[in-house]
């Protein structure tokens, strides 16, 4: 290949706005693939955290016990936080009011505010993604519009329309395009499926939920039972 026409040659004597628009698409593209990575082990501690402490509550083990098990200097994650937020509450609301009903309300409330926290936690930067997904190829294409430009007013100066003439700016044009598929492919591919795997793991949160408040109101139906005889 000509020394002139290499892609290195071609982005370093490209005009000053196709470089900023491959600059810009760089630049999107390192920062997805790091919030591609960084999700990713996120969302995989968060799949492995989930079934051992699922493992561990359905173990049989007592509330109580489970509840004091959580180091204090530790952040629960996941259906742990959620556990720890309705049960807190649960203890604190039990021994200030004998109406059940206020008291799964509470728990109920307490439990919705630790999911959509973690609905935050594991969603944090997947905007970021599906917005490097829908604007590269356009930036990509503001680059290629402004390249084909360029190779129009460099056929009017010329004397002689040929070729070589046309060539680099069609080419960095080019360039421009394909480095705006380059970003946002990637990025959608994962923005997706981090995101099915987020929505996976927030439904799965939402089924402990459900269970836990289900075995929350047997407690107090017994604990009433035993009152009244």
């Amino acid at each position: 290949m000509n020394d002139s026409m290499s892609i290195p040659h071609l982005v370093m004597n490209a005009s000053l706005v196709v470089q900023l628009v491959m600059l810009l698409l760089l630049a999107g593209s390192i920062a997805s693939w790091i919030v591609i990575f960084q999700r990713s082990i996120v969302l995989r501690r968060a799949k492995q955290g989930h079934r051992a402490f699922e493992d561990r509550f359905w173990s049989g083990v007592d509330l109580n016990e489970l509840y004091r098990e959580t180091p204090a200097e530790r952040e629960p994650l996941g259906a742990e936080h959620i556990f720890r937020a309705g049960f807190r509450e649960f203890n604190r609301l039990l021994p200030k009011t004998r109406s059940s009903q206020a008291v799964l309300d509470g728990v109920q409330r307490a439990m919705r505010v630790a999911w959509s926290r973690e609905e935050e936690r594991l969603n944090l930067h997947l905007i970021f993604l599906a917005t490097v997904a829908s604007a590269s190829p356009y930036i990509g294409l503001f680059g290629t519009v402004w390249g084909i430009m360029g190779s129009f007013q460099s056929l009017s100066m010329a004397q002689q329309a040929t070729l070589s003439t046309v060539a680099p700016w069609i080419a960095e044009a080019l360039i421009a395009t394909a480095m705006g598929l380059f970003a946002a492919i990637p990025a959608v591919i994962f923005y997706n499926r981090l995101s099915a795997q987020s929505s996976r793991l927030l439904g799965q949160y939402e089924d402990f939920a459900e269970e836990f408040h289900s075995i929350l109101h047997r407690n107090l139906q017994g604990r009433g039972e035993r009152e009244a005889a």
